[in-house]
């Protein structure tokens, strides 16, 4: 059994929302620890840098105190500066991401306990992706953003062999899509599900996926509704739309039309995969939105609320889980309302709502198939 003796820091971080509460983190840390890091996915922590925020005092227990917008989630780990030293089980295993939803008022509480770093020796791991799956470039360019960005390309298996043409899926978190060896928080293994399904006769499709740009991810997937916004949204979904969705069409055999155009991702992911549904009616007929993050823009349902679907129907496949955050209970109510307006404008939904669901890769990645099969069987 890991014994563990504690320290105790505070540390408080402000400006993240002019009308937010305070979310106080108590975690308690193994023997000897040395400075603690947060790491997490809002702006004001350098989205998932390892060694931006320390925090400093030597006691029992180590507390972080942060301002968040009410109803928004933090997912965030703790490391020793590296994510070499990392959290992980008392084996070293991979850990998943903590994580915390506001309430709709007042302040709220995490507590947690570490039970081991990471050993901070770097073993390079295995790459997991099939043969199916290639990099398209890794410094494909992004006009809109003036950045390049790695992509990732997986084709069926009887691409080469054949005259067929295929649906087009677009993925974000390109590092999470194929490969263990580039995932940030553990792999969904696309590749190795559509390459199941056809060896069983199942739908084909070629699944184009976008790495993240890092410390850009929070921005880039974040609609941006009036001038004043900070969000990239709208830059990167016309990225994919007029930049990357033609080169695709013209240099592999795909279908174009929107019935045979999906996207998709989770958190944020999911966010900005809705935002481009709403926006490009027209060109993206089928979307799975995972742990969709309808609590950083509200004003998402004003956007949708005059939306039409095209006919024949777009089909959206919404999924969230119960145990979304370490609050008792997650409240589904924002899925399940963007559900029933869909519906109304004329959209296929299918809201599906788990009990052990939890914001993690590998919640998504066991979810995926059944997503998939359904948009494009």
């Amino acid at each position: 059994m890991l014994v563990l003796r504690y320290l105790t820091f505070a540390v408080a971080l402000f400006g993240l929302a002019a009308h937010g509460a305070n979310l106080t983190i108590r975690v308690r840390v193994p023997a000897d620890s040395e400075t603690v890091y947060l790491a997490g996915d809002i702006p004001a922590l350098g989205p998932w840098d390892p060694h931006k925020f320390p925090m400093e005092g030597d006691g029992l227990n180590r507390t972080a105190t942060l301002q968040l917008p009410a109803g928004s989630t933090l997912e965030f780990k703790l490391t020793l500066g590296s994510w070499e030293t990392v959290e992980t089980t008392p084996s070293g295993g991979f850990t998943s991401n903590r994580s915390c939803t506001m309430p709709a008022t007042g302040n709220a509480t995490y507590s947690g306990a570490v039970e081991a770093w990471g050993s901070g020796k770097s073993t390079p791991k295995k790459s997991t992706a099939t043969a199916s799956v290639s990099i398209l470039s890794t410094n494909f360019s992004i006009p809109q953003l003036n950045r390049t960005r790695r992509i990732w390309l997986y084709l069926p298996p009887d691409y080469a062999t054949s005259t067929k043409t295929y649906p087009v899926l677009y993925m974000h978190d390109g590092q999470n899509v194929f490969d263990n060896a580039t995932s940030f928080a553990g792999e969904w293994g696309v590749d190795e599900t559509v390459d199941q399904l056809h060896a069983h006769g199942g739908p084909d499709c070629i699944v184009v996926a976008i790495d993240n740009g890092g410390s850009h991810r929070m921005t880039e997937y974040q609609p941006n509704f009036t001038q004043f916004n900070d969000g990239k949204g709208g830059a990167y979904i016309t990225f994919i739309v007029h930049t990357l969705k033609p080169y695709i069409d013209r240099h592999y055999r795909t279908r174009p039309d929107r019935l045979n155009t999906g996207i998709g991702g989770s958190s944020m992911g999911g966010l900005i995969s809705l935002y481009a549904v709403l926006k490009y009616p027209d060109v993206f007929g089928r979307a799975f939105l995972f742990s969709t993050s309808f609590q950083m823009k509200p004003e998402l349902f004003d956007f949708a609320r005059p939306v039409k679907s095209p006919q024949p129907p777009s089909r959206l496949y919404f999924l969230c889980g119960q145990k979304e955050s370490s609050n008792p209970t997650f409240d589904s109510a924002p899925q399940t309302r963007m559900a029933d307006l869909l519906t109304t404008n004329g959209f296929t939904i299918r809201s599906v709502i788990v009990p052990d669901g939890q914001h993690a890769e590998w919640f998504w990645r066991r979810e995926f198939p059944a997503a998939f099969k359904w948009l494009f069987q």
